[in-house]
Protein backbone atom coordinates (compact mmCIF):
# COMPACT_ATOMS: atom_id res chain seq x y z
CA UNK A 1 0.00 0.00 0.00
CA UNK A 2 2.98 2.19 0.66
CA UNK A 3 5.00 1.61 -2.53
CA UNK A 4 1.71 1.75 -4.74
CA UNK A 5 1.21 5.68 -2.89
CA UNK A 6 4.82 6.52 -3.15
CA UNK A 7 4.41 5.63 -7.02
CA UNK A 8 1.42 7.33 -7.21
CA UNK A 9 2.98 10.59 -5.90
CA UNK A 10 6.10 10.07 -7.82
CA UNK A 11 3.80 10.17 -11.12
CA UNK A 12 2.06 13.27 -10.33
CA UNK A 13 5.49 14.93 -9.28
CA UNK A 14 6.68 14.06 -13.06
CA UNK A 15 3.57 14.90 -14.36
CA UNK A 16 3.88 18.30 -12.62
CA UNK A 17 7.75 18.64 -13.99
CA UNK A 18 6.96 18.08 -17.10
CA UNK A 19 3.94 20.40 -17.31
CA UNK A 20 6.20 23.24 -16.05
CA UNK A 21 8.42 22.33 -18.77
CA UNK A 22 5.63 22.36 -20.96
CA UNK A 23 3.86 25.61 -19.71
CA UNK A 24 7.59 27.72 -19.51
CA UNK A 25 8.16 26.84 -23.46
CA UNK A 26 4.55 27.74 -24.09
CA UNK A 27 4.94 30.85 -22.08
CA UNK A 28 8.26 31.58 -24.45
CA UNK A 29 7.21 30.50 -27.96
CA UNK A 30 4.05 32.48 -27.69
CA UNK A 31 5.97 35.44 -26.41
CA UNK A 32 8.16 35.39 -29.59
CA UNK A 33 5.27 34.80 -31.49
CA UNK A 34 3.43 37.91 -30.93
CA UNK A 35 6.89 39.91 -30.57
CA UNK A 36 7.03 38.95 -34.21
CA UNK A 37 3.71 40.31 -34.95
CA UNK A 38 4.47 43.58 -33.35
CA UNK A 39 7.78 43.47 -34.66
CA UNK A 40 6.39 43.45 -38.44
CA UNK A 41 3.64 46.28 -37.69
CA UNK A 42 5.86 48.74 -36.13
CA UNK A 43 8.46 50.15 -38.76
CA UNK A 44 6.04 51.90 -40.89
CA UNK A 45 5.58 54.37 -38.02
CA UNK A 46 9.52 54.84 -38.22
CA UNK A 47 9.49 54.61 -42.34
CA UNK A 48 6.77 57.80 -41.91
CA UNK A 49 9.62 60.00 -41.14
CA UNK A 50 11.55 59.53 -44.44
CA UNK A 51 7.96 59.50 -46.49
CA UNK A 52 7.65 63.01 -45.38
CA UNK A 53 9.86 64.40 -43.17
CA UNK A 54 11.04 67.96 -42.37
CA UNK A 55 13.19 68.98 -45.14
CA UNK A 56 14.54 72.24 -43.87
CA UNK A 57 17.37 69.90 -41.62
CA UNK A 58 18.54 68.41 -44.83
CA UNK A 59 18.78 71.37 -46.95
CA UNK A 60 17.55 75.45 -45.83
CA UNK A 61 17.72 76.75 -49.54
CA UNK A 62 16.33 74.27 -50.97
CA UNK A 63 13.35 74.48 -48.38
CA UNK A 64 12.72 77.90 -48.94
CA UNK A 65 11.65 77.49 -52.89
CA UNK A 66 10.04 73.58 -52.17
CA UNK A 67 8.71 72.70 -48.62
CA UNK A 68 8.80 68.71 -49.88
CA UNK A 69 11.44 68.64 -51.87
CA UNK A 70 12.82 65.86 -49.39
CA UNK A 71 9.70 63.63 -49.65
CA UNK A 72 8.29 60.52 -51.21
CA UNK A 73 5.39 60.50 -53.25
CA UNK A 74 2.41 61.10 -52.53
CA UNK A 75 3.55 62.78 -49.31
CA UNK A 76 5.24 64.95 -50.73
CA UNK A 77 1.92 67.78 -50.87
CA UNK A 78 0.40 70.09 -48.24
CA UNK A 79 -2.19 66.86 -47.15
CA UNK A 80 0.78 64.49 -46.69
CA UNK A 81 -0.12 64.62 -42.75
CA UNK A 82 -3.65 63.16 -43.45
CA UNK A 83 -2.25 60.88 -46.35
CA UNK A 84 -0.53 59.07 -43.43
CA UNK A 85 -3.16 59.10 -40.99
CA UNK A 86 -4.90 57.69 -44.12
CA UNK A 87 -2.30 54.96 -44.58
CA UNK A 88 -2.16 54.13 -40.84
CA UNK A 89 -6.27 53.36 -40.39
CA UNK A 90 -6.67 51.88 -43.68
CA UNK A 91 -4.78 48.49 -42.40
CA UNK A 92 -6.18 49.58 -38.95
CA UNK A 93 -9.62 49.57 -39.50
CA UNK A 94 -9.07 46.17 -41.90
CA UNK A 95 -7.21 45.04 -38.55
CA UNK A 96 -10.23 45.69 -35.85
CA UNK A 97 -12.67 44.20 -38.60
CA UNK A 98 -11.15 40.90 -39.32
CA UNK A 99 -10.51 40.62 -34.98
CA UNK A 100 -14.12 40.10 -34.61
CA UNK A 101 -13.97 37.02 -37.02
CA UNK A 102 -10.32 35.98 -36.22
CA UNK A 103 -11.67 34.72 -32.56
CA UNK A 104 -14.68 32.63 -34.00
CA UNK A 105 -12.10 30.83 -36.45
CA UNK A 106 -9.36 30.16 -34.04
CA UNK A 107 -12.17 28.57 -31.38
CA UNK A 108 -13.42 25.93 -34.38
CA UNK A 109 -9.01 25.61 -35.55
CA UNK A 110 -6.21 23.54 -34.11
CA UNK A 111 -4.66 26.72 -33.18
CA UNK A 112 -0.92 25.98 -33.94
CA UNK A 113 -2.13 25.72 -37.53
CA UNK A 114 -4.12 28.60 -37.43
CA UNK A 115 -1.45 30.70 -36.11
CA UNK A 116 1.09 29.14 -38.34
CA UNK A 117 -1.05 30.26 -41.64
CA UNK A 118 -1.62 34.26 -40.25
CA UNK A 119 2.48 34.31 -39.46
CA UNK A 120 3.46 32.83 -42.85
CA UNK A 121 1.03 34.98 -44.53
CA UNK A 122 2.24 38.38 -42.08
CA UNK A 123 5.71 38.18 -43.59
CA UNK A 124 4.43 37.57 -46.92
CA UNK A 125 2.45 40.83 -46.92
CA UNK A 126 4.73 42.57 -44.40
CA UNK A 127 7.73 42.41 -46.83
CA UNK A 128 5.29 42.83 -49.66
CA UNK A 129 5.12 46.36 -48.57
CA UNK A 130 8.77 46.53 -48.66
CA UNK A 131 8.94 45.22 -51.98
CA UNK A 132 6.51 48.02 -53.00
CA UNK A 133 9.78 50.29 -52.93
CA UNK A 134 10.92 48.60 -56.09
CA UNK A 135 8.01 48.11 -57.53
CA UNK A 136 5.81 50.66 -56.80
CA UNK A 137 3.05 48.40 -55.16
CA UNK A 138 0.84 50.63 -52.95
CA UNK A 139 -2.13 48.59 -52.07
CA UNK A 140 -1.73 47.96 -47.83
CA UNK A 141 -5.24 47.53 -46.48
CA UNK A 142 -5.48 44.07 -46.61
CA UNK A 143 -2.18 43.71 -45.12
CA UNK A 144 -3.52 43.68 -41.42
CA UNK A 145 -6.62 41.29 -42.08
CA UNK A 146 -3.78 38.54 -41.58
CA UNK A 147 -2.59 40.47 -38.92
CA UNK A 148 -5.70 39.70 -36.74
CA UNK A 149 -4.61 36.01 -36.39
CA UNK A 150 -2.76 36.62 -33.78
CA UNK A 151 -3.69 37.99 -30.31
CA UNK A 152 -7.20 35.85 -30.59
CA UNK A 153 -4.71 32.55 -30.89
CA UNK A 154 -1.65 33.25 -28.61
CA UNK A 155 -4.24 34.48 -25.42
CA UNK A 156 -5.98 31.47 -26.01
CA UNK A 157 -2.91 29.41 -25.86
CA UNK A 158 -1.33 31.09 -22.94
CA UNK A 159 -5.39 30.71 -20.98
CA UNK A 160 -4.83 26.99 -21.93
CA UNK A 161 -2.07 26.20 -20.54
CA UNK A 162 -1.94 28.88 -17.22
CA UNK A 163 -5.10 28.94 -14.82
CA UNK A 164 -6.53 32.26 -12.13
CA UNK A 165 -3.32 32.52 -10.22
CA UNK A 166 -1.29 34.66 -10.11
CA UNK A 167 -2.63 35.48 -13.45
CA UNK A 168 -2.30 39.15 -13.49
CA UNK A 169 1.92 38.97 -12.98
CA UNK A 170 1.96 36.17 -15.55
CA UNK A 171 0.58 37.90 -18.19
CA UNK A 172 1.86 41.41 -16.99
CA UNK A 173 5.24 39.71 -17.65
CA UNK A 174 4.50 38.26 -20.63
CA UNK A 175 2.50 40.93 -22.67
CA UNK A 176 5.81 42.75 -22.74
CA UNK A 177 5.84 40.94 -25.78
CA UNK A 178 4.46 43.97 -27.57
CA UNK A 179 6.42 46.55 -26.26
CA UNK A 180 9.41 43.63 -27.00
CA UNK A 181 8.45 43.98 -30.66
CA UNK A 182 7.78 47.54 -31.00
CA UNK A 183 11.45 48.13 -29.86
CA UNK A 184 12.83 45.52 -32.53
CA UNK A 185 11.04 46.64 -35.22
CA UNK A 186 11.93 50.26 -34.81
CA UNK A 187 16.00 48.93 -34.36
CA UNK A 188 15.63 46.93 -37.46
CA UNK A 189 14.26 49.54 -39.43
CA UNK A 190 16.33 52.36 -38.49
CA UNK A 191 18.93 50.58 -39.47
CA UNK A 192 17.81 50.89 -43.27
CA UNK A 193 15.76 54.11 -42.68
CA UNK A 194 19.14 56.35 -44.79
CA UNK A 195 19.96 53.69 -47.06
CA UNK A 196 16.78 51.23 -48.61
CA UNK A 197 13.74 51.46 -45.99
CA UNK A 198 12.43 48.41 -48.15
CA UNK A 199 14.75 45.91 -46.13
CA UNK A 200 12.61 47.61 -42.96
CA UNK A 201 9.78 45.77 -43.66
CA UNK A 202 11.43 42.66 -45.47
CA UNK A 203 13.59 41.72 -42.24
CA UNK A 204 10.74 41.32 -40.01
CA UNK A 205 8.71 39.51 -42.70
CA UNK A 206 11.04 36.93 -42.76
CA UNK A 207 11.41 36.61 -39.42
CA UNK A 208 7.77 36.32 -38.67
CA UNK A 209 7.30 33.75 -41.43
CA UNK A 210 9.98 31.55 -39.99
CA UNK A 211 8.65 31.52 -36.71
CA UNK A 212 5.19 30.57 -38.53
CA UNK A 213 6.60 27.46 -39.66
CA UNK A 214 8.13 26.64 -36.76
CA UNK A 215 4.61 26.70 -34.90
CA UNK A 216 3.00 24.36 -37.02
CA UNK A 217 5.20 21.50 -35.31
CA UNK A 218 6.14 23.44 -32.55
CA UNK A 219 3.31 25.26 -30.73
CA UNK A 220 0.91 23.21 -28.46
CA UNK A 221 -1.82 24.69 -28.35
CA UNK A 222 -3.65 22.49 -24.98
CA UNK A 223 -2.25 20.79 -22.33
CA UNK A 224 -4.09 17.72 -23.22
CA UNK A 225 -2.65 17.53 -26.32
CA UNK A 226 0.60 16.07 -24.47
CA UNK A 227 -1.69 14.40 -21.53
CA UNK A 228 -1.74 16.99 -19.19
CA UNK A 229 -4.93 18.62 -17.25
CA UNK A 230 -5.89 21.70 -17.89
CA UNK A 231 -5.22 24.18 -15.19
CA UNK A 232 -8.86 25.57 -15.93
CA UNK A 233 -10.74 22.87 -15.11
CA UNK A 234 -12.44 21.46 -13.19
CA UNK A 235 -14.12 24.73 -12.75
CA UNK A 236 -14.41 25.60 -8.87
CA UNK A 237 -16.10 28.20 -7.11
CA UNK A 238 -13.51 30.61 -5.67
CA UNK A 239 -11.77 29.30 -2.24
CA UNK A 240 -13.52 25.96 -2.76
CA UNK A 241 -11.34 23.20 -2.10
CA UNK A 242 -11.32 20.08 -3.88
CA UNK A 243 -12.81 17.21 -2.07
CA UNK A 244 -10.36 14.59 -0.98
CA UNK A 245 -10.85 11.13 -2.25
CA UNK A 246 -10.11 7.51 -0.84
CA UNK A 247 -7.86 5.31 -2.22
CA UNK A 248 -11.06 3.37 -4.46
CA UNK A 249 -12.02 6.70 -5.75
CA UNK A 250 -8.68 7.65 -7.00
CA UNK A 251 -8.29 4.66 -8.73
CA UNK A 252 -12.29 4.92 -10.23
CA UNK A 253 -10.95 9.05 -11.47
CA UNK A 254 -7.62 7.32 -12.97
CA UNK A 255 -9.88 5.04 -14.99
CA UNK A 256 -10.45 5.74 -18.82
CA UNK A 257 -13.02 7.89 -19.32
CA UNK A 258 -14.11 7.08 -22.52
CA UNK A 259 -13.89 2.67 -21.81
CA UNK A 260 -15.75 1.05 -24.27
CA UNK A 261 -17.39 -1.20 -21.17
CA UNK A 262 -18.23 1.98 -19.20
CA UNK A 263 -22.01 1.84 -17.62
CA UNK A 264 -21.74 4.26 -14.43
CA UNK A 265 -23.99 7.28 -14.56
CA UNK A 266 -21.19 9.35 -12.92
CA UNK A 267 -19.03 8.62 -15.40
CA UNK A 268 -21.49 9.37 -18.49
CA UNK A 269 -21.82 13.12 -16.52
CA UNK A 270 -17.99 13.68 -16.47
CA UNK A 271 -18.32 12.76 -19.99
CA UNK A 272 -20.67 14.93 -21.19
CA UNK A 273 -19.23 17.96 -19.07
CA UNK A 274 -16.24 17.03 -21.03
CA UNK A 275 -17.74 17.24 -24.51
CA UNK A 276 -19.39 20.30 -23.29
CA UNK A 277 -16.38 22.74 -22.80
CA UNK A 278 -14.79 22.00 -26.34
CA UNK A 279 -18.23 23.27 -27.67
CA UNK A 280 -17.21 26.67 -28.79
CA UNK A 281 -19.46 29.59 -27.78
CA UNK A 282 -21.27 32.14 -29.66
CA UNK A 283 -20.64 35.64 -30.51
CA UNK A 284 -23.95 36.89 -28.61
CA UNK A 285 -23.15 34.74 -25.42
CA UNK A 286 -19.80 36.34 -25.45
CA UNK A 287 -21.27 39.90 -25.20
CA UNK A 288 -23.65 38.94 -22.34
CA UNK A 289 -20.58 38.02 -19.85
CA UNK A 290 -20.28 40.39 -17.08
CA UNK A 291 -17.60 43.17 -17.53
CA UNK A 292 -16.86 42.09 -21.56
CA UNK A 293 -18.29 45.20 -22.64
CA UNK A 294 -17.20 48.30 -20.25
CA UNK A 295 -13.60 46.41 -21.01
CA UNK A 296 -13.91 46.31 -24.83
CA UNK A 297 -14.80 49.86 -25.08
CA UNK A 298 -12.49 51.11 -22.40
CA UNK A 299 -9.97 49.50 -24.47
CA UNK A 300 -11.33 51.02 -27.09
CA UNK A 301 -10.51 54.62 -25.82
CA UNK A 302 -7.08 53.19 -24.21
CA UNK A 303 -5.62 51.94 -27.52
CA UNK A 304 -6.28 54.91 -29.32
CA UNK A 305 -3.96 57.01 -27.67
CA UNK A 306 -1.50 54.00 -27.13
CA UNK A 307 -1.87 53.64 -30.49
CA UNK A 308 -1.57 57.33 -31.31
CA UNK A 309 1.86 57.37 -29.78
CA UNK A 310 2.61 54.07 -31.80
CA UNK A 311 2.68 55.50 -34.98
CA UNK A 312 2.92 59.53 -34.82
CA UNK A 313 5.45 59.20 -31.87
CA UNK A 314 8.91 59.01 -34.06
CA UNK A 315 6.91 61.98 -36.56
CA UNK A 316 6.52 63.93 -33.32
CA UNK A 317 9.51 64.02 -32.11
CA UNK A 318 10.96 64.17 -35.72
CA UNK A 319 9.42 67.51 -36.27
CA UNK A 320 9.52 69.08 -32.91
CA UNK A 321 13.18 68.43 -31.58
CA UNK A 322 16.65 68.67 -33.96
CA UNK A 323 17.28 64.57 -33.86
CA UNK A 324 17.59 63.14 -37.17
CA UNK A 325 14.78 60.72 -38.28
CA UNK A 326 16.51 57.43 -36.77
CA UNK A 327 17.85 59.42 -33.90
CA UNK A 328 13.62 60.06 -33.21
CA UNK A 329 13.06 56.37 -33.88
CA UNK A 330 15.47 55.50 -31.30
CA UNK A 331 14.45 58.07 -29.06
CA UNK A 332 10.61 56.34 -29.17
CA UNK A 333 11.59 52.94 -27.75
CA UNK A 334 12.15 54.64 -24.66
CA UNK A 335 7.91 54.83 -24.61
CA UNK A 336 8.46 50.97 -25.02
CA UNK A 337 10.20 50.26 -22.34
CA UNK A 338 8.25 52.18 -20.10
CA UNK A 339 5.56 50.06 -21.50
CA UNK A 340 7.20 47.26 -20.36
CA UNK A 341 6.93 48.48 -16.69
CA UNK A 342 3.76 49.31 -16.96
CA UNK A 343 2.25 46.21 -17.66
CA UNK A 344 4.28 44.27 -15.32
CA UNK A 345 3.16 46.78 -12.50
CA UNK A 346 -0.75 46.59 -13.84
CA UNK A 347 -0.24 42.52 -13.51
CA UNK A 348 1.12 42.89 -9.96
CA UNK A 349 -1.33 45.24 -8.97
CA UNK A 350 -4.25 43.21 -9.95
CA UNK A 351 -2.49 40.18 -8.47
CA UNK A 352 -2.60 41.97 -5.49
CA UNK A 353 -5.71 44.07 -4.90
CA UNK A 354 -7.86 41.40 -7.73
CA UNK A 355 -9.43 44.75 -8.46
CA UNK A 356 -8.29 45.08 -12.37
CA UNK A 357 -10.79 47.46 -13.03
CA UNK A 358 -9.65 49.79 -10.31
CA UNK A 359 -6.06 49.62 -11.11
CA UNK A 360 -6.53 50.57 -14.62
CA UNK A 361 -8.83 53.65 -13.50
CA UNK A 362 -5.88 54.86 -11.20
CA UNK A 363 -3.18 54.21 -13.95
CA UNK A 364 -5.46 56.28 -16.61
CA UNK A 365 -5.98 59.14 -14.36
CA UNK A 366 -2.13 59.50 -14.04
CA UNK A 367 -1.78 59.19 -17.68
CA UNK A 368 -4.02 62.35 -17.97
CA UNK A 369 -2.17 64.10 -16.04
CA UNK A 370 1.59 63.39 -17.01
CA UNK A 371 0.31 63.71 -20.80
CA UNK A 372 -0.63 66.84 -20.71
CA UNK A 373 2.52 67.64 -18.53
CA UNK A 374 5.10 65.83 -21.32
CA UNK A 375 2.79 68.28 -23.85
CA UNK A 376 3.33 71.45 -21.84
CA UNK A 377 7.07 70.77 -21.65
CA UNK A 378 8.36 68.34 -24.23
CA UNK A 379 10.01 71.43 -26.51
CA UNK A 380 11.90 72.68 -24.17
CA UNK A 381 12.90 69.13 -22.05
CA UNK A 382 16.95 68.02 -23.13
CA UNK A 383 16.89 64.63 -24.21
CA UNK A 384 17.55 63.12 -20.69
CA UNK A 385 14.36 65.19 -19.72
CA UNK A 386 12.49 63.50 -22.93
CA UNK A 387 13.45 59.72 -22.02
CA UNK A 388 12.57 60.25 -18.46
CA UNK A 389 9.42 61.57 -19.39
CA UNK A 390 8.71 59.02 -22.18
CA UNK A 391 9.29 56.30 -20.22
CA UNK A 392 6.64 57.27 -17.90
CA UNK A 393 4.18 58.09 -20.05
CA UNK A 394 4.46 54.93 -21.82
CA UNK A 395 4.06 53.20 -18.55
CA UNK A 396 0.94 55.17 -17.53
CA UNK A 397 -0.30 54.46 -21.28
CA UNK A 398 0.36 51.03 -22.12
CA UNK A 399 -0.11 49.74 -18.37
CA UNK A 400 -4.22 49.32 -18.67
CA UNK A 401 -3.84 48.99 -22.27
CA UNK A 402 -1.75 45.69 -21.18
CA UNK A 403 -3.73 44.66 -18.36
CA UNK A 404 -7.44 44.72 -20.25
CA UNK A 405 -6.04 42.79 -23.73
CA UNK A 406 -4.17 39.96 -21.81
CA UNK A 407 -5.25 39.22 -17.55
CA UNK A 408 -8.55 40.33 -18.35
CA UNK A 409 -9.20 39.10 -21.42
CA UNK A 410 -8.29 35.28 -20.28
CA UNK A 411 -10.12 35.69 -17.26
CA UNK A 412 -13.23 37.05 -18.83
CA UNK A 413 -12.77 33.78 -21.34
CA UNK A 414 -12.49 31.40 -18.02
CA UNK A 415 -15.54 33.27 -16.42
CA UNK A 416 -17.40 31.28 -13.85
CA UNK A 417 -21.07 31.66 -15.81
CA UNK A 418 -19.31 29.88 -18.91
CA UNK A 419 -18.89 26.51 -16.57
CA UNK A 420 -15.43 25.74 -17.41
CA UNK A 421 -15.66 26.51 -21.30
CA UNK A 422 -12.31 27.82 -22.03
CA UNK A 423 -13.20 27.64 -25.66
CA UNK A 424 -14.96 31.32 -24.87
CA UNK A 425 -11.31 33.03 -24.72
CA UNK A 426 -10.66 33.41 -28.28
CA UNK A 427 -14.12 34.96 -28.85
CA UNK A 428 -13.88 36.79 -25.72
CA UNK A 429 -10.71 37.76 -26.50
CA UNK A 430 -11.37 39.14 -30.27
CA UNK A 431 -14.13 41.29 -29.10
CA UNK A 432 -12.44 42.77 -26.67
CA UNK A 433 -9.31 43.86 -29.17
CA UNK A 434 -11.50 43.79 -31.71
CA UNK A 435 -13.21 46.92 -30.22
CA UNK A 436 -10.08 47.86 -28.91
CA UNK A 437 -7.96 48.30 -31.97
CA UNK A 438 -11.22 50.34 -33.75
CA UNK A 439 -9.72 52.91 -31.41
CA UNK A 440 -6.29 52.10 -32.51
CA UNK A 441 -7.91 52.43 -36.38
CA UNK A 442 -9.29 55.95 -35.05
CA UNK A 443 -6.82 57.77 -32.99
CA UNK A 444 -4.00 57.60 -35.80
CA UNK A 445 -6.79 59.02 -38.57
CA UNK A 446 -7.71 61.73 -36.61
CA UNK A 447 -3.96 62.67 -35.63
CA UNK A 448 -3.72 62.88 -39.26
CA UNK A 449 -6.12 65.51 -39.32
CA UNK A 450 -4.89 67.50 -36.83
CA UNK A 451 -1.33 67.32 -37.37
CA UNK A 452 -2.49 69.15 -40.44
CA UNK A 453 -3.59 72.60 -38.61
CA UNK A 454 0.12 73.19 -37.64
CA UNK A 455 -0.09 72.28 -33.97
CA UNK A 456 0.20 69.01 -31.74
CA UNK A 457 -1.99 70.11 -29.03
CA UNK A 458 -4.82 69.09 -30.42
CA UNK A 459 -3.20 65.94 -30.69
CA UNK A 460 -2.60 65.95 -26.95
CA UNK A 461 -5.99 67.09 -26.38
CA UNK A 462 -7.67 64.33 -28.04
CA UNK A 463 -5.46 61.81 -26.00
CA UNK A 464 -6.20 63.47 -23.16
CA UNK A 465 -10.07 63.06 -23.19
CA UNK A 466 -9.98 60.12 -24.26
CA UNK A 467 -8.39 58.46 -21.36
CA UNK A 468 -10.48 60.40 -19.40
CA UNK A 469 -13.64 58.28 -21.48
CA UNK A 470 -11.81 55.47 -20.99
CA UNK A 471 -12.13 55.93 -17.68
CA UNK A 472 -15.63 57.05 -17.10
CA UNK A 473 -16.74 53.54 -18.96
CA UNK A 474 -15.35 51.60 -15.32
CA UNK A 475 -16.81 53.49 -13.15
CA UNK A 476 -19.58 50.24 -12.62
CA UNK A 477 -16.71 47.95 -12.28
CA UNK A 478 -15.13 49.93 -9.70
CA UNK A 479 -17.86 50.89 -7.65
CA UNK A 480 -18.61 46.75 -7.83
CA UNK A 481 -15.07 46.03 -7.26
CA UNK A 482 -15.03 48.52 -3.60
CA UNK A 483 -18.55 47.44 -2.78
CA UNK A 484 -16.66 43.75 -2.70
CA UNK A 485 -13.61 44.92 -0.56
CA UNK A 486 -15.99 46.15 1.89
CA UNK A 487 -18.14 43.69 2.33
CA UNK A 488 -15.00 41.37 3.03
CA UNK A 489 -13.29 43.17 5.31
CA UNK A 490 -17.31 43.18 7.18
CA UNK A 491 -17.15 39.59 7.22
Amino acid sequence: MLCERTSILYQELEITKYGSMYAGWIWVYTFLIYAAYHMSRKPISVVKTVLNENCSKINESLYLNDSHFCDYAPFDGDNSQSLLGLLDSAYLFMYAFAMFFSGVIAERSRLNVFLSIGMMLSGIMTAAFGFGYTFNIHVFSYFFIVQSSGWPGVVAVMGNWYGKRKRGLIMGIWNSHTSVGNILGTLIATAFLNSRWDFSFIVPGIIIFCLGVFALFFLIPEPENVGLENPNYPVLEDDEEQPRLNSSQEEEVREPLLSQDETSSEKSEIINRSEQKDVPISFLKALTIPGVMEFAFSLFFSKLVSYTFLYWLPHYLADTTDNTASESGLMSTFFDIGGIIGGILAGMLNDWTEMPASVCTVLLIFAVVFIYIYQLISVTLTRAGNIVMLIVVGLLVNGPYALITTAVSAALGTHSSLQGNSKALSTVTSIIDGTGSLGAAVGPLITGVLTNLESWSYVFIMMIIADICSCLLLVRLVKREITIQIERLKS
